[in-house]
Formats: structure tokens, C-alpha cells, sequence
């Protein structure tokens, strides 16, 4: 069976149009980036396009027998076509410690203040296990976004010696599945929808690394598998009771994760429930190396 043929088997056998829950996402987490899909191919059996590839360097010398590289985004078919965008978002999230002498609320809200006056959309919140923590949640298309504009937040007066947690600092990328309906919504504005909605002001955002393992089984293997990951996520989304955010991060975390997930909601306990009964199926228990730290937000400041 052509790669082609065997993602389109994994996708069909799931049918999740839009993933509403953790759940379904951490199922599906990385069909497309860990290779199951041949939609990034431009030869023959590739889909149409709505939207042009990034072309390569115009000098880019083309060796004979080397794969072309393709690094858009594939989503559902709109209006007859294929979609497909080299677009995405990056989130950071950072989390920090204020020092003896200053007020941690009075500090997260002033980092909600330089948020505000330097236009950066961001999420600052409460550290709900560090009652001197407070973590800041921004984004962006362009990653250089947390260089330019986040990082001199850091050299104001009432930041300049708050104290950085390394270890809970997440970056991450979003990511297509290949049958998104709306595939720029998918991309760009989902993961931020579900970071701003008011009422949900509880946010869980960890790391996880898979098992080498899950990528050598068999396309109808792994297609059972996601799916029992899948019906339990979208049972939470129905519901509104956990929502998720679903990052890529492969080569940009310093504890080699592959992925960041968020889940947010109104109340905290679903979304210790929703890990918890992740936690029994075949996807968490056999094939998840590594799952954490755990970083659990209470948002005291949005800017939109």
C-alpha cells in the first residue's frame, strides 16, 4: 500500500473533522508530522493545491535521485481543491518565578500592562502550584516575534528580576492533520480562539515525547489505536468540558519532546479527569516515553 493510500486508510478510519479535545489530539498528534503522509509530495500523486508551495532557492542546485522537500501545510478539500498554505503559529509559553520584594500579582499584571502597550497578543497567568509563579503565554507567525518584541519585556523594571523556570518553557508550532475543512481557521486562529475565550481561564500546558516504537506498526495497528484516543478527546469536546491546543515541537525543545498540548476549560477537574482516563489507553500507556512537566495556569490577564 502507497504512503498515500495509507494516511487517507488512518484518516477515514478516525473521521475527526475538527479535533475539539485533547484527547483526539494527542491521537492524532503526529500523523502527518511523523510521515504516515505523502500529502507534502510534489510528484504525481500529489493533491491539488489551493495555494502555491514555497518554491526553492532560486540557485539551489537539483541533485538527481534527492526527495523534493515540502514544507506546507495540507488540509481538507475547499471548493474542489486541496488546501494548502506554508503558514503556521508558534506559541511560547514561559514561565517564571518573582523574587522576595515584589508582589506577584502586582507583577503579572504588569507584564499584562507591557503586553497591552506593545500590542503583543499574550495570556498572562497564575501559577496555581508556585504562588510566586506567573507564566505568559504569547504568539506569533514569525518565531523571531519572541525575540524582538517578547524578550524586551524581560529588561523593564518590574520584570528585569523575575526569575525564569527553564525546565517550563514550552515552544511549539501548529500543524496540520490533512483533512482540516478550514484549513487557515486550523492553523492560525483555532489554537488563539481557545486561549482567549472567556470563562475558560484554566489552562494545562504540557510537553510529551512518543515511543520510536509506535512509528514500525502496521497503518490498521496505529488506526485502532488513535481511535480509541480520538472517541474518548471528542467526548470531552462535546461536551465543553476540555478543549485543547496541539503543538508540534520537534527540534525546538530542549528536552527533545516532540509536542506541546494545552487543554483549557472552565474548571479544572475535567482536565485532570481527561489525563487521567488517557491514562488506560493503549496510545498513553505503551506508546508516551514521557509526559511533562505539567504547568497548570489560571489566566488573571488577556490581550487579544
Amino acid at each position: 500500500m502507497g504512503s498515500n493510500q495509507r494516511f487517507t486508510t488512518l484518516i477515514t478510519s478516525v473521521s475527526v473533522e475538527t479535533i475539539p479535545a485533547f484527547g483526539a489530539c494527542e491521537a492524532l498528534l503526529c500523523i502527518r508530522a511523523e510521515g504516515l503522509s505523502s500529502f507534502g509530495a510534489t510528484g504525481q500523486n500529489a493533491p491539488p493545491m489551493s495555494h502555491p508551495p514555497a518554491p526553492p532557492a532560486a540557485d539551489a542546485p537539483k541533485m538527481p535521485g534527492l526527495p523534493t522537500i515540502d514544507v506546507n501545510e495540507y488540509g481538507g478539500k475547499k471548493d474542489g481543491e486541496k488546501q494548502s498554505m506554508n503558514r503556521r503559529l508558534f506559541m511560547q509559553l514561559l514561565v517564571f518565578d518573582v523574587p522576595a520584594g515584589q508582589a506577584p500579582d502586582f507583577v503579572a499584571a504588569e507584564a499584562a500592562k507591557q503586553l497591552i502597550e506593545r500590542k503583543i497578543p499574550g495570556v498572562v497567568y497564575a501559577d496555581t502550584m508556585n504562588p510566586r509563579g506567573v507564566g505568559l503565554l504569547t504568539w506569533s507567525e514569525n518565531p523571531a516575534h519572541f525575540i524582538t518584541d517578547v524578550r524586551p519585556i524581560f529588561s523593564t523594571p518590574h520584570l528585569e528580576n523575575v526569575v525564569l523556570r527553564p525546565s517550563f518553557g514550552m515552544l511549539g508550532r501548529t500543524y496540520s492533520l490533512g483533512h482540516e475543512p478550514d484549513l487557515e481557521h486550523a492553523l492560525l486562529r483555532r489554537a488563539v480562539d481557545n486561549v482567549l475565550k472567556p470563562g475558560l481561564d484554566w489552562h494545562v500546558w504540557y510537553p510529551l515525547r512518543r515511543t520510536g516504537s509506535f512509528a514500525k506498526l502496521e497503518p490498521q495497528d496505529q488506526g485502532g489505536i488513535l481511535r480509541e484516543h480520538a472517541t474518548i478527546g471528542m467526548a470531552y469536546g462535546a461536551q465543553d468540558i476540555a478543549h485543547d491546543i496541539r503543538l508540534a515541537c520537534h527540534g525546538i525543545d530542549a528536552e527533545d519532546n516532540e509536542f506541546v498540548i494545552g487543554l483549557v476549560g472552565k474548571d479544572l477537574h475535567p482536565l485532570s479527569h481527561l489525563v487521567q482516563t488517557m491514562r488506560k489507553t493503549r496510545q498513553t500507556s505503551e506508546f508516551i516515553a514521557k509526559m511533562g512537566p505539567f504547568f497548570v495556569g489560571h489566566v488573571t490577564h488577556r490581550s487579544p
